[in-house]
């Protein structure tokens, strides 16, 4: 295996990955994935940046194949390239993980994998293209369709499932999403950087914290910048308080679509309380405007992080309640146990993170094996091992302790530290010849960001990959062989994001 090891905290020089053809990558990628090693970022590194910083329109520019590793129990990272390609032969059939970034590659650089065995569009259909969406169907005389959305019943994004059925048995389920085209990464490629973090918290509005934080993060790898003690400390107080929220609404969603009313009902207002507590932190029920470059721009003193532990054990406590009187109830646990199952194989052969993954047993949360600071941790990640509804909704409940200890802990840590001064005041330049990777283990998994800047300072590219991106095609293999009336049970098991797919 040929590929250049790094500490996941490290910046590095693109010029120092090893040169391969892109047979010798997959052969690496491939032994590398046998051998305990996770596929982080597979994207077009183009060799130069246009004058305006935006992507170049016209002719294809040069565009190499940049591959990131992670091995979670070294907190190690990988990284390897191919010279400029314009073809090369597909890495999907080796390993699946691959399918997707291979697709999203040829969509943006018109690069071609070879031999491709699903090679349609991720977030935009050609405008030279002639037919519509060419959906898999399976064909027979009792065989239906049954197409579900973009427009949905509810307030929400656009995405379209097509069901592929047999009676009341789904044979196929096909997710086309791209019905947004907001270009993030285009969009944080250009202008001034004070203007990115903004964008960031935009990225995935429920994930408005962690994407802000990865971005942060990556910022300060490329530039060498250390962050103080306090600032880890409300990064992830503020962090985890995202997660209890989201972790709580999802909760009561999933009982919602089991007919359990009172916590669907008690769950929406809990949510709440947790949302209004980040509310106090930084002025926004979303997180948006705590993060900075180098920091946070909102503190807490002593008697403001004693007034906010109380609110934060008064709502876990509901919670607690609430989640209790739902798993404790025979007829939800029946409507959960054995439904959209994923088995720990199939999860580690498509590369799924955060929730899906951790209820098929796979040891996957950023916040062990890639910390963002020395700050104390629990013993380990939240697994169960079913890999179905239950097991999804048994990974939030446990992750609902671990985390309000988490921001108690914190809060009381930060009490104690002493008051700092004002934070960066100038944000430096971009180092030339770098690259950099952030992860952050956001409430639905592992958020990576990735940038590669070239001789002038300038970004080449900045790769964003929300934890959706890699677990949509979990959703359509849970589905398999389910009752088509599992669908809406399943889908809020998972509660992939929209838009942070649709980039």
């Amino acid at each position: 295996m040929e590929y250049l090891p790094f500490d996941h905290r490290q910046s590095i020089d693109p010029a120092d990955l090893p040169l391969l053809t892109p047979e010798e990558l997959g052969e690496s990628l491939g032994q590398a994935l046998e051998d305990g090693w996770r596929l982080l970022a597979l994207f077009g590194l183009p060799e130069d940046a246009p004058a305006c910083g935006a992507p170049a329109s016209g002719p294809v520019r040069p565009v190499s194949l940049c591959c990131i590793l992670a091995h979670d129990a070294t907190h190690c990272l990988a990284a390897m390239r191919t010279p400029p390609v314009e073809r090369y032969p597909s890495l999907t059939l080796r390993t699946p993980q691959t399918h997707y970034f291979e697709r999203e590659i040829h969509e943006q650089w018109g690069v071609e994998p070879e031999g491709h065995p699903w090679l349609k569009p991720v977030r935009r259909i050609p405008d030279t293209t002639p037919s519509p969406y060419p959906f898999y169907r399976v064909d027979g005389g009792e065989v239906h369709e049954v197409a579900v959305g973009p427009v949905h019943a509810g307030i929400i994004e656009p995405g379209h499932f097509r069901f592929q059925c047999y009676g009341e048995e789904v044979m196929h389920l096909e997710i086309a999403l791209g019905y947004q085209h907001r270009g993030m990464e285009a969009l944080l490629l250009q202008g001034p950087a004070l203007r990115r973090v903004p964008l960031a918290e935009c990225i995935a509005g429920d994930s408005s914290i962690a994407h802000a934080t990865a971005h942060c993060v990556l910022w300060e790898r490329l530039c060498g910048l250390d962050v103080s003690p306090r600032a880890q400390l409300l990064r992830r107080i503020a962090l985890e308080l995202e997660r209890l929220a989201n972790h709580c609404g999802d909760l009561g969603a999933i009982a919602g679509d089991t007919g359990f009313l009172p916590t669907s009902s008690w769950n929406g207002r809990i949510r709440g309380d947790f949302l209004n507590i980040t509310a106090l932190l930084c002025g926004n029920r979303f997180g948006r405007g705590l993060l900075a470059y180098g920091g946070v721009r909102q503190g807490l003193d002593a008697a403001q992080c004693e007034d906010m532990a109380g609110r934060v054990r008064a709502a876990g406590r509901d919670a607690r309640g609430a989640v209790d009187v739902m798993l404790e109830s025979a007829s939800v646990l029946d409507r959960l146990q054995g439904t959209g199952a994923v088995d720990a194989a199939q999860a580690r052969q498509l590369g799924l993170l955060g929730v899906p993954a951790r209820a098929c047993g796979l040891d996957v949360d950023a916040r062990f094996y890639a910390p963002l600071a020395n700050l104390t941790l629990p013993d380990g990640p939240c697994l169960e091992k079913s890999g179905d509804v239950l097991a999804r909704s048994l990974v939030r409940s446990r992750e609902l302790d671990m985390a309000l200890q988490l921001v108690q802990d914190d809060l009381a840590a930060l009490a104690s530290l002493p008051e700092e001064g004002p934070g960066l005041q100038a944000l430096p330049p971009l180092p030339p010849h770098r690259l950099a990777v952030a992860q952050v283990e956001g409430w639905r998994g592992e958020i990576c960001h990735v940038a590669v800047t070239g001789a002038d300072g300038q970004l080449l590219a900045c790769k964003v990959y929300d934890p959706s991106f890699r677990n949509w095609p979990g959703l359509a293999l849970a589905l398999r062989g389910e009752q088509i009336s599992d669908f809406p049970l399943c889908n809020k098991s998972f509660n992939l994001s929209y838009c942070g797919h649709d980039l």
